[in-house]
């Protein structure tokens, strides 16, 4: 199969879908890579190391003319539009459920739309998981940053000083993300709190913190209560394909500290919050009644060589899988391929990104 690699143009996106490593795995198995120029230049891969690999780098333009199988690391944008054709497949972090453009375009071409945020395997989702590993560990960090007053931030040093208190961080999820926030959160010294709906997390937070970590049933009324206690807000909340429930309203934002930190990581699924709208690496803050909101749609891109190695070998497999079966016999099994299909010959394939279809 003819394989892709286009270089990803969202701002401040430095990742690279496939390493040199990757593309020889590929081409051992009788593939062809194209690989755009400079795209793997952000994460530290050279166009030489590429070529080193097999891989051959062309123009944009060549390589969706050419390429079977486009192969990305974030959703494409409105410019990208144009470069697909019909019958095409492309897999990739899609985030269908707010993206309406998208999913038209996408139903219009008749794209096989692989995503890596619904492949699951075992109640799992594999793909998802490391960049959700290291969005969650740098949540608390990008908010002990803006929690300076210079950026609007109450002045809190997040791991407190001799005599005085450090900041008290409220997370809503126990998932990857909700983990890996708690992780570098309880680190860092903070007072965490960690608010989910399954007590079977909480219970094993309870097991793993030795009870030096609050833990609280997720409803409505809780997260009310707590809201008004934190200096750090993290939302950690997702729902497999769909968008991710509106769990804080704008009146508990407003109820919210003065200068405390809300980092929704789930703004690529709409954000858990009604006050998230997505921001970029080069603007990532607002502040609304007072209260600064770091909403980056593209967190991981931030440290793009840790997450480029992280995602390919991952995703490297499936991409495998995809390549040697052919994109019609992986829309049409039942394995975990199956689950990652989100758009197929005109249609919505995935029930959560139907639902939300206008």
């Amino acid at each position: 199969m003819r394989i892709g690699i286009p270089k990803e143009i969202k701002e401040h996106e430095y990742r690279v879908s496939l390493t040199p490593a990757g593309v020889e795995e590929l081409l051992r198995s009788g593939h062809q890579v194209f690989i755009e120029h400079a795209a793997g230049m952000g994460s530290g891969f050279s166009d030489d190391e590429y070529r080193a690999a097999g891989a051959e780098i062309t123009d944009k333009k060549f390589l969706f003319e050419n390429a079977e199988l486009i192969v990305k690391v974030k959703e494409p944008l409105p410019q990208e539009y144009d470069f697909f054709h019909e019958g095409q497949a492309l897999f990739t972090y899609l985030h269908l459920a707010p993206n309406q453009d998208l999913i038209h375009m996408l139903l219009k071409k008749k794209i096989a739309g692989f995503a890596y945020e619904t492949l699951e395997i075992n109640n799992e989702l594999p793909l998802l998981k490391p960049m959700s590993e290291i969005a969650g560990k740098m949540a608390p960090v990008m908010a002990a940053y803006y929690l300076q007053k210079k950026h609007g931030g109450a002045g809190i040093l997040i791991t407190g000083s001799s005599g005085v208190k450090p900041a008290a961080v409220l997370i809503l999820g126990a998932g990857t993300v909700g983990m890996g926030a708690l992780e570098v959160s309880y680190g860092m010294g903070a007072i965490v709190t960690v608010m989910n709906r399954g007590e079977e997390k909480l219970k094993l937070i309870d097991t793993m913190y030795e009870g030096r970590v609050r833990t609280v049933r997720s409803i409505q009324d809780s997260i009310a209560s707590e809201i008004g206690k934190c200096d750090i807000l993290i939302g950690a909340v997702l729902v497999t394909g769909a968008r991710a429930p509106r769990l804080v309203s704008r009146d508990m934002v407003a109820g919210m500290k003065k200068g405390s930190v809300i980092v929704d990581v789930s703004v690529d699924q709409g954000g858990c919050i009604e006050t998230t709208k997505p921001t970029t690496h080069t603007n990532p803050v607002y502040t609304v009644d007072g209260i600064v909101h770091y909403t980056v749609a593209n967190m991981p891109g931030a440290y793009p060589r840790t997450s480029t190695l992280a995602l390919t070998s991952s995703t490297l497999e499936y991409i495998q899988m995809i390549a040697n079966n052919g994109i019609e016999k992986s829309a049409a099994g039942d394995g975990p391929l199956r689950s990652a299909l989100n758009t197929y010959k005109g249609e919505i394939t995935h029930k959560a990104v139907a639902g939300e279809l206008k």
